[in-house]
């Protein structure tokens, strides 16, 4: 059952589709300045809001202070990118189009204006690299060494997936959907960026073609004119610049699907050979909690703090947060605020009040309904994935 959806009337859904970014796009080339949305002007490497991690390709993340809004701004929301430089640069309402084959009844290949013949609908969701926190995993995993911030929550707008499916007839044989952008890599040695999802969740009803983002089109850097929005699961599968979906029998092969994005299962300890049989796609987001204010190294006064953060999982949802000030020996729990939507962070507050001056630690952890609490440390895996060990932050108390 959909749980998180806004319908918007086809009428406004056309008007937005087609008078805001294909009407953006009709000129020709996407202007610079829609890299980072309608509102900013700055380049991404100068964005205060974010931490470049690599410049090439462009990765970084959003400085958690950041989180303190419900929704994460377009020019704020961290940025993936798999090849250099992004993004596509001739991505045009009059070029653009998404292929759909395989599996299908009847193959078909959609403009703009035949998306916006379908419903339209919202769903607020978190969206988080799989590789977010891998700066943390002992010892280290290769990857872009992310910390707390690759990540982001936003309102998406566009079209159910498996209304387009059903439109071109999904054949009972077809059991995964590949997916594939317009990026490409400069070197043709290097592999397309190719991933597939099990058929379930294709055809789950919150699964979107974006087209939009925080009611704005989505900007270039963000997958404009479309992305595909996958609830409650890793930033992999929601694949940027959407141009092919092919229905088939099996995963999609390639680097970026039987080698990367893989995680071991059970865990392993760290030189140990693994085998493929053991391995499994990272899927859906694993709970976790961000402490947002104070931030690390703040210097409090001693009487009230409110300390604040948000927390998330995958299919699922949050049931509590705790909070510790005391490493970890006694835990409280913290009160939920704001909103409170499926796939979407909920935000939380905590009162604590210092007694005596001096450096403490704060630390956060959520747990969700299926049970699954944050551990201190996660697992260690070779490719750093999911990591979601308790948050902690550490402060200074002074006397006055």
């Amino acid at each position: 059952m959909s749980l998180d959806k806004r319908s918007v009337s086809r009428r406004a859904f056309l008007g937005q589709l087609l008078g805001g970014a294909a009407a953006t796009w009709a000129a020709g080339y996407l202007r610079p300045e829609l890299l980072w949305g309608q509102s900013s002007k700055q380049e991404p490497q100068g964005n205060p809001g974010l931490i470049t991690r690599v410049t090439r390709p462009f990765d970084a993340e959003t400085r958690v202070q950041e989180f303190a809004s419900y929704l994460t701004s377009n020019d704020r929301f961290f940025v993936r990118s798999h090849f250099g430089p992004p993004p596509p640069e001739q991505i045009t309402a009059k070029v653009w189009r998404l292929h759909v084959k395989g599996l299908v009844d009847q193959p078909l290949e959609l403009t703009m204006e035949d998306l916006a013949k379908f419903d339209g609908v919202s769903v607020t969701a978190v969206v988080q690299c799989g590789g977010n926190g891998r700066a943390f995993h002992r010892p280290r995993a290769p990857g872009v060494q992310w910390e707390r911030g690759a990540v982001g929550n936003a309102k998406w707008t566009g079209v159910r997936l498996r209304d387009v499916l059903s439109h071109v007839g999904v054949q009972s044989s077809a059991r995964h959907l590949q997916m594939l952008g317009a990026d490409r890599p400069v070197s043709t040695m290097t592999p397309l960026f190719l991933r597939s999802i099990p058929i379930e969740k294709a055809i789950h009803p919150d699964t979107l073609l974006a087209t939009h983002m925080n009611g704005e089109p989505l900007p270039l850097l963000h997958g404009a004119p479309l992305r595909l929005i996958t609830p409650g699961w890793m930033g992999d599968a929601c694949v940027k610049w959407l141009t092919v979906l092919t229905l088939q029998a099996e995963e999609a092969k390639g680097f970026y699907m039987e080698t990367a994005y893989r995680y071991p299962v059970p865990p392993v300890e760290p030189g140990t050979a693994l085998n493929p049989r053991d391995m499994k796609p990272v899927e859906a987001m694993v709970v976790k909690s961000l402490i947002v204010s104070p931030v690390s190294g703040a210097a409090l006064k001693l009487g009230p703090v409110t300390v604040e953060g948000v927390a998330w999982t995958g299919e699922g949802k949050v049931v509590t947060v705790e909070v510790s000030v005391d490493d970890g020996q006694t835990w409280e729990n913290a009160r939920f605020v704001g909103e409170d939507a499926p796939y979407a962070w909920r935000q939380w507050q905590f009162i604590w009040n210092p007694r005596q001056p001096g450096a403490r630690t704060i630390l956060a952890r959520a747990t969700d309904d299926h049970g699954q609490t944050q551990p201190m440390a996660s697992p260690w895996n070779p490719g750093g994935f999911l990591w979601n060990g308790v948050d902690h932050i550490q402060v200074e108390v002074k006397s006055a």
